[in-house]
């Protein structure tokens, strides 16, 4: 029998995933990222007894990852150990009373009396919701995720009727959406925000994204035991054991091709390394343009494929606890659309972001030295863009209006008791992890750009290059990522047999 060689590009949580899926399924694969550790965006920073996940801090759709384990013949739980997380967000308004989101029905309830108006009204509507995207998400999961549908021919394909019945709520936005089911303003602005798993907007993005909020409350929200990295050491054990090569420090600055054909690739070093297949977890617009050197006519044809928004990543150790946050926190800004119009339309720092705020040390009280507290703030804002003007200064002033707008909100002296900082911009973020123009969660989800698709996972131009990771479908966040992994192994398995 003949092995196919495979070279995985980039060893985040999307390429782990192929390189495992391959590998299980009798490939010889090897891996080279070009920093020190396994996990991509998934990463750690470890100051003066603070414990900071850099990346990803919320862990949905368990299942995605037991079946990336189980292609190998392992069980998760022997890698990797998971804990709820109650609640599930902590909802902050300035001048108004937090609402926290359940998956339990009897304290969701609850917390819907805190809203103006009849209990039964706002519960009855609520449910209508949840009824309505636990249909859009049994729609997608049966087809784009379960099928790994890759463009939007296949898409129109698989579901036909459904498409054009109606089933599929895809001719409105999900803010539209949003708002014709759910009356209160507060509810309406917690629920346009499940669209930050993917980085875009809810006035752009189409209506079936919705199906956001059931993969928590039907899936549970949880925490990787121990730290969220922790996930990228089981991952990395598991392919030390199915004997997966993993060079570390090891940056790819070409792939070499011959005609339709890549041949291998070429590192930092001049090592030039010959493969029969290349899997590349770079993202798809700087792998064309940096490591293949396409001309610009065949990169604009993927301009389509835009980056998400990027961020300002805070990192706050603290004197004293702030018992007033959950696990996982939400600042909303006053005006939310005017938030969404302002970062993805005029390309724009926000004057008032809404904030994802983490404080890991309620579910882990390692995280932080005791009596402190471990702070995580992450407002969205525009990817890095030529001629936008934006300067580290203006990074370093909307850091300050995050602090002010926690301290509105409650948070008082959160300022005065940082005694630990660290801030990563869009320049950091483009720089660790080449991805495009510091995105964070890859391809903008906009009907009108690319009709919610990310870049298909296999290469239009190289019949043996493939992509997997955030920038292609089925998108952002970890359960999606380690999907696209095991789907682009199933391209590279059924075209490239082994013989």
């Amino acid at each position: 029998m003949q092995t196919n060689k495979v070279a995985v590009i980039g060893a985040g949580l999307g390429g782990l995933s192929a390189a495992i899926s391959l590998r299980a399924a009798g490939y010889d694969v090897a891996v080279f990222e070009k920093n020190e550790r396994v996990g991509g965006k998934l990463n750690l920073m470890e100051i003066e007894g603070f414990s900071f996940d850099l990346g990803p801090s919320i862990f949905t759709l368990p299942h995605m990852f037991e079946q990336l384990f189980e292609r190998a013949g392992k069980k998760m739980s022997d890698y990797v150990q998971l804990d709820p997380v109650t609640p599930h967000w902590r909802n902050f308004f300035e001048q108004r009373e937090h609402i926290d989101l359940y998956q339990e029905q009897d304290l969701m309830k609850q917390e819907l009396q805190k809203l103006p108006g009849d209990l039964e009204q706002h519960w009855s509507e609520f449910q209508s919701f949840l009824d309505y995207a636990r249909e859009q998400y049994k729609i997608v999961d049966e087809g784009y995720f379960e099928q790994g549908l890759d463009n939007l021919w296949e898409f129109i394909k698989h579901y036909n009727l459904q498409l054009f019945s109606g089933k599929i709520d895809y001719k409105q936005s999900m803010a539209k959406s949003i708002e014709e089911r759910i009356s209160d303003p507060q509810m309406r602005l917690i629920l346009e925000y499940f669209i930050k798993y993917v980085g875009s907007s809810a006035l752009d993005a189409p209506g079936y994204m919705n199906l956001m909020p059931i993969i928590q409350f039907d899936y549970g929200l949880w925490y990787v035991r121990d730290g969220m990295y922790n996930l990228a050491r089981g991952l990395e054990k598991l392919m030390l054991e199915l004997g997966i090569q993993i060079h570390l420090n090891a940056d790819v600055t070409q792939i070499n091709k011959s005609g339709k054909t890549v041949t291998g690739i070429t590192l930092a070093d001049g090592t030039i390394q010959n493969f029969d297949i290349v899997v590349s977890n770079m993202e798809v617009i700087p792998c064309y343009e940096k490591l293949l050197g396409e001309p610009q006519a065949f990169i604009k044809n993927l301009e389509k494929f835009a980056p998400a928004c990027s961020g300002i990543v805070l990192h706050l150790g603290t004197n004293k606890p702030f018992p007033q946050l959950a696990h996982h926190n939400f600042f909303y800004s006053k005006d939310q659309h005017k938030h969404f119009e302002t970062v993805f339309h005029k390309k724009q720092l926000p004057q008032d972001p809404t904030l994802y705020v983490v404080a890991p040390t309620r579910t882990d009280p390692s995280k932080a030295p005791e009596g402190c507290d471990n702070i995580k703030i992450l407002p969205h804002i525009p990817p890095l863009a030529e001629g936008s003007g934006i300067t580290e200064q203006d990074y370093i002033e909307l850091k300050e209006r995050c602090i002010d707008k926690m301290e509105r909100c409650g948070l008082t002296g959160l300022r005065e008791s940082i005694i630990v900082e660290d801030l990563l911009t869009p320049i950091d973020i483009e720089r660790m992890y080449n991805s495009n123009k510091g995105s964070i969660y890859g391809v903008v989800s906009d009907w009108g750009m690319n009709y919610g698709f990310k870049a298909p996972k296999t290469s239009t131009k190289y019949k043996n290059l493939y992509f997997t990771g955030g920038s292609t479908n089925p998108g952002g966040g970890m359960p999606m990522v380690v999907l696209s992994g095991q789907k682009c192994a199933d391209r590279v398995i059924k075209r490239h047999p082994l013989r």
